[in-house]
């Protein structure tokens, strides 16, 4: 038979096999999330989340050294907050938390990309993303208001990108149009374009001690819907969007995919909490290769298009890589 092309010419040794692979996994690819609780001394553990904890103030600079320390170069933090509200007030305070927090990643790595999850679910005391009406739904306009004084307070204290993850229409255009107007226009918006009301959620409650009850169906997207999703994001190209993202990745490759093949922004994906916390439990109980299971997973998501993952195995990950795998 003749076989004038054979694909297994290109992989019969491991040195011709990585000069032709196609996709790459590097730490500049990661940004590594951190928790932080007001009020407590020492460390936290999420129970559900093995090796995630919620840091206590005192301990964030050191969290934030040590990931420079090992190459990480973008966190992205969590506020766990103990001065909740029904609107979420302390996140633009000068003196809040989540503006804390920033200030002292800054000054721990001034050259660390920091980012701010802007959203209100976890300094509200309804749990909700936003200011919740009299009938229970969450108030779209006015929490535009409110987020454009959370993103100028995040600007003042020194972040370096707003990463605005509540899914209210109009989101991008009225952050923009805050900075902008108060001279920060040289700040980048990373949308979470595509955030779906998914059950890989779970564990990510736990660790920012969320008495949540209830659903996020009306402003979350519905998991069934690609189209839809392809169309949020466009929208906050349009509306200025310097990163998009979707929000789980490995269960919504297929719209990571669609969104890359309609636009050039750099795109990033959450590796979110359910998704960790299930390879940890198969690992725990024998049925996997964590760290092969890990990398593969990562792999899929810049085969499908990722630019940027956002992982709790972030400093895992940087393990495998200078160990080779």
């Amino acid at each position: 038979m003749d076989l004038p092309l054979r694909m297994r010419r290109l992989r019969r040794s491991a040195g011709l096999r990585a000069m032709v692979r196609e996709n790459h996994i590097s730490v500049d690819d990661l940004i590594l999330p951190l928790f932080v609780e007001e009020g407590i001394d020492s460390p936290i553990p999420v129970a559900s989340m093995p090796g995630v904890y919620r840091y206590p103030e005192s301990e964030l600079a050191a969290q934030v050294n040590h990931a420079w320390q090992r190459g990480i170069r973008a966190i992205i933090l969590f506020g766990v907050s103990h001065h909740k509200d029904d609107v979420g007030s302390d996140t633009w305070s000068d003196q809040g938390l989540m503006v804390r927090m920033i200030r002292i990643a800054k000054q721990t790595a001034p050259n660390m990309l920091v980012i701010s999850d802007n959203c209100f679910c976890e300094y509200t005391d309804h749990g909700h993303c936003g200011v919740v009406c009299d009938d229970g739904h969450v108030d779209n306009d006015a929490t535009l208001d409110n987020l454009q004084l959370q993103v100028l307070a995040a600007a003042r204290a020194g972040v370096d990108m707003i990463a605005p993850s509540g899914m209210m229409d109009g989101m991008i255009a009225a952050i923009r149009e805050a900075l902008d107007s108060q001279g920060f226009s040289h700040i980048p918006v990373m949308s979470y374009s595509s955030k779906f009301a998914s059950a890989f959620y779970g564990p990510f409650r736990d660790a920012v001690d969320s008495n949540f009850k209830g659903d996020r169906n009306a402003y979350q997207m519905d998991p069934a819907n690609g189209r839809e999703a392809l169309a949020e994001s466009m929208q906050d190209v349009y509306e200025g969007a310097d990163i998009l993202m979707v929000k789980p990745a490995l269960a919504y490759l297929d719209v990571v995919t669609n969104i890359r093949a309609n636009t050039d922004r750099p795109l990033a994906v959450y590796h979110v909490s359910g998704e960790y916390a299930m390879v940890k439990a198969a690992a725990a109980a024998g049925v996997i290769d964590e760290r092969a299971v890990v990398m593969e997973t990562i792999l899929s998501f810049k085969r499908a298009g990722a630019d940027l993952i956002i992982t709790y195995y972030a400093h895992d990950i940087v393990d495998w890589l200078e160990e080779g795998a």
